[in-house]
């Protein structure tokens, strides 16, 4: 038995892990790496497997950086299951074929831009349909033995719809444990969605820590500063743009917008959701009300269709996101993407960002050598499409909304683990992973391991059984 490390092990984004029990291969997670282009262009190096000789993924959420290369180990060969939670089912189809066609009109510009050129796109809707043919949706709590001596049950991670926490029983040879796969926690006391579950038990965790370094505002701070943003925007007579990822961010704004619509003054502005894809994935939100927690499912029984705030525009086509660009002041722009790397908030901060009464309300993780990491970074001057902008807008970063745990609730959720279970971070920047690591020696009195890419974790060194391997290998990992 044997855990390799790939995707996110030195970053944020591109999530993947290879299992090997016996004969058997097992992918958790195959995420898009994101970020800057030269990042990007790293999807399409080879894998370092056959995807052919892969048996099954176990996937922990819907959201690209997680889910996003499906569509291609399926084009190079894969034909296992992709097993999932039910929602997230209903989500990835709506990503990848966005994805898809983003891919495919980009390539379709390149060629047409310089003709003789044979750019393709990584993948097709076609080849999004047919890894769509590949999923298994489950309930969570639902334990099922994927291969043998593979034993997978979900769990609730409370990060976005669908989302979970990854828990294998391992046998083999007469070696057992537990692995438990976090994928991405999200907050405590967050809306619309439960409390990560807590796990009793795990030999090893492979744990995200993408905020391992920071703590975010409490949700009480949080509300009030947006409602001051709000304000502000308001009196500088200008619009206020934010970009969201399509799924988890879009649906918590609009919840919010809800519930403070009177308090934030929001009656006095245009608000529009710039997003087909964010328009979709509000309604599968809509309609898995059984994973809501207590507040949204009362919410909801009030409802009798998707709630809409009485002057939401739901902007679909191309040319209803091109007239919004016509407004100059008192408009809300809610449109994707969430790193402000592509989609129409591009197109609306190329209009914007010049004007000193624009307001930018920066919502999420922000990847290095994203156009929304150099906002954050306050850089006077972006270039966008070739063409440099200066930034009179002022940028705020409001880190209370993130799907992410910060480090207190990452903590508290890696507290909840009975005894010490031998640890391993990914999904962070080397900087929050170091920050965590010494927060859990100093807390919990475990020495966490910090993997890198193509590093390999024997689980059965000696027949001392998965977490004695796990913490003998400290720090001895060997590179494949």
């Amino acid at each position: 038995m044997e855990l390799e490390f790939y995707g996110a092990a030195s970053g944020v984004t591109g999530s993947c892990h290879i299992l090997r029990v016996g004969r058997h291969r097992v992918l958790l997670d195959c995420g898009l790496i994101q970020g800057s282009r030269e990042e990007e262009a790293r999807n399409r190096e080879p894998f370092p497997f056959d995807p052919a000789e892969i048996d099954a993924v176990v996937l922990s959420h819907a959201h690209l950086d997680h889910s996003g290369r499906l569509p291609l180990l399926v084009q190079q060969g894969f034909r296992g299951p992709i097993y999932t939670q039910g929602a997230t089912c209903d989500l990835c189809e709506v990503l990848w074929q966005d994805a898809a066609g983003l891919e495919e009109r980009d390539a379709a510009y390149r060629n047409r831009r310089r003709p003789g050129s044979d750019a393709q796109p990584l993948y097709t809707r076609r080849d999004a349909a047919a890894a769509c043919e590949r999923l298994v949706g489950w309930r969570y709590r639902q334990a099922s033995e994927i291969l043998p001596g593979i034993r997978v049950r979900l769990v609730d991670a409370g990060h976005i719809l669908g989302s979970a926490l990854v828990e294998i029983e391992l046998q083999h040879r007469g070696e057992v444990g537990t692995l438990v796969y976090s994928g991405d926690i999200g907050q405590y006391d967050s809306p619309i969605l439960h409390d990560p579950a807590s796990i009793d038990h795990a030999d090893l965790v492979l744990m995200e820590s993408t905020y391992g370094d920071r703590c975010h505002r409490d949700r009480a701070a949080t509300i009030r500063e947006i409602g001051e943003i709000i304000a502000s925007a308001r009196h500088d007579k200008g619009n206020l743009l934010i970009p969201a990822f399509a799924v988890g961010r879009t649906q918590e704004l609009l919840y919010l917008f809800g519930q403070h619509y009177q308090e934030w003054g929001l009656d006095r502005w245009e608000i529009f959701l710039d997003s087909p894809m964010a328009i979709e994935t509000t309604r599968i939100y809509w309609e898995h009300p059984q994973l809501y927690d207590e507040e949204a499912t009362r919410l909801r029984r009030r409802m009798h269709e998707m709630p809409q705030l009485q002057n939401l525009r739901l902007t679909r086509t191309v040319e209803e996101s091109q007239a919004i660009n016509r407004l100059h002041s008192g408009a809300i722009i809610i449109a994707g993407s969430g790193m402000c790397d592509g989609g129409r908030i591009v197109h609306h901060l190329k209009q914007n960002l010049g004007r000193a009464g624009c307001h930018v309300l920066i919502v999420g993780y922000q990847a290095y050598g994203t156009l929304g990491r150099r906002l954050i970074n306050r850089e006077e001057q972006v270039r966008i499409h070739g063409v440099d902008h200066r930034v009179r807008a002022q940028v705020h970063t409001v880190g209370g909304l993130s799907a992410h745990a910060d480090q207190a609730d990452l903590l508290r959720w890696l507290g909840g683990f009975r005894g010490q279970p031998a640890v391993c971070l990914v999904h962070g920047e080397i900087e929050a992973k170091q920050a965590f690591q010494a927060k859990i020696r100093e807390t919990l009195a475990i020495e966490a391991m910090i993997p890198a890419p193509g590093d390999v974790l024997d689980l059965s060194a000696s027949g001392a059984g998965l977490r004695a391997a796990a913490k003998a290998a400290r720090g001895v990992a060997r590179r494949r």
